[in-house]
């Protein structure tokens, strides 16, 4: 395998093939990105792999100094599944580059959070394919919303080069491979692949708006985030790291695990006002407390009325399985 580190490499070797396929990274590699390599190598003659830590798309208070740097390791990697080439840029690589402004599309979702991320990404990636000139370039749908950035910066600015998207790799419990999951203590890393969201359902939101005379607006958990962890004392973990990251609303916290309901139901809820100034629900609870909720006599679906059985024959019902499990 070929490693260039500057410009000058790559065009005094002008890699002589009829097609090219790029893979950009930021390096610290895991299967995720020889997935890429691996796909690539069915589409084209040779491939060439970057790796470049971006500033540009570091904010001020994000991880630039953190993220990891494993080149050695990495160039390990790229030789065992026969790369051809690697172009490792030096720091100066990024410095007096014309910052491209990314469309509309990029201040919402991801990039509502993380202003001139994406015009730091499609800054360096226009640097990229101008001095690699691939006709192929891959990427990993984890990160969609670059995805679709970079499509159509492509379509508009290199009409040559094909961007192809490749599904999510994931690791065994299911959290999808990434670089930064090597940033995660241990308990925040069991954490992680058991965070789900979920929207209330409509006649949840209704009752409340009805019964409880609340306008759509004073309806706090109109959308939540569950995290699953594995021990009780795993979700207090679990909720210090919620209250770090967001601020908690004032009389919108609820232990039900240290004063369970009366049918059984245990877990941890709290409001929090996001960065977007959106009011989120977290409930944290272990896999068991999650089943019962779910399936078990603390299930919603059996004490707040069910479009296929009667209230009457719910409570009945629910009150059954709560004796039996007491017997």
């Amino acid at each position: 395998m070929k490693i260039f580190e500057t410009e000058n490499d790559i065009e005094d070797n002008r890699l002589n093939a009829k097609s090219l396929s790029l893979i950009p990274t930021m390096g610290n590699l895991h299967d995720g990105h020889l997935s890429l390599i691996k796909e690539a190598k069915n589409y084209n003659d040779k491939t060439i792999v970057s790796i470049f830590i971006n500033p540009l798309q570091f904010g001020p208070n994000e991880d630039f100094k953190n993220y990891p740097r494993t080149v050695v390791s990495d160039i390990k990697k790229l030789k065992k599944i026969d790369c051809d080439y690697a172009f490792i840029p030096q720091d100066n690589f990024a410095k007096e580059l014309k910052l491209i402004k990314a469309p509309s599309i990029s201040k919402k979702l991801c990039g509502k959070d993380r202003p001139g991320h994406f015009d730091g990404v499609l800054t360096i990636i226009n640097k990229i394919f101008s001095v690699i000139r691939p006709t192929h370039a891959f990427f990993g749908l984890k990160d969609y919303q670059q995805f679709i950035l970079v499509r159509k910066f492509a379509k508009n600015y290199f009409p040559g080069i094909k961007i192809i998207g490749l599904p999510i790799i994931r690791e065994k419990d299911g959290l999808a491979m990434s670089s930064r999951n090597n940033l995660l203590t241990r308990d925040e890393r069991k954490i992680a692949p058991n965070i789900y969201g979920r929207a209330k359902s409509y006649s949840s939101i209704y009752n409340k708006m009805i019964f409880r005379n609340k306008s759509f607006d004073e309806i706090y958990d109109l959308y939540a985030l569950r995290i699953i962890v594995q021990k009780p004392e795993q979700c207090y973990l679990a909720l210090g790291l919620v209250h770090n990251l967001y601020l908690p609303v004032q009389d919108r916290f609820k232990d039900f695990i240290a004063m369970p309901k009366t049918n059984g139901y245990q877990s941890i809820h709290t409001t929090v006002l996001t960065k977007d100034n959106r009011l989120t629900e977290f409930q944290i609870r272990t896999n068991d407390m999650d089943h019962t909720a779910e399936v078990g006599v603390a299930a919603h679906w059996l004490y707040k009325g069910n479009d296929e059985i009667g209230e009457f024959d719910s409570q009945v019902s629910w009150l059954r399985d709560l004796l039996s499990m007491l017997n």
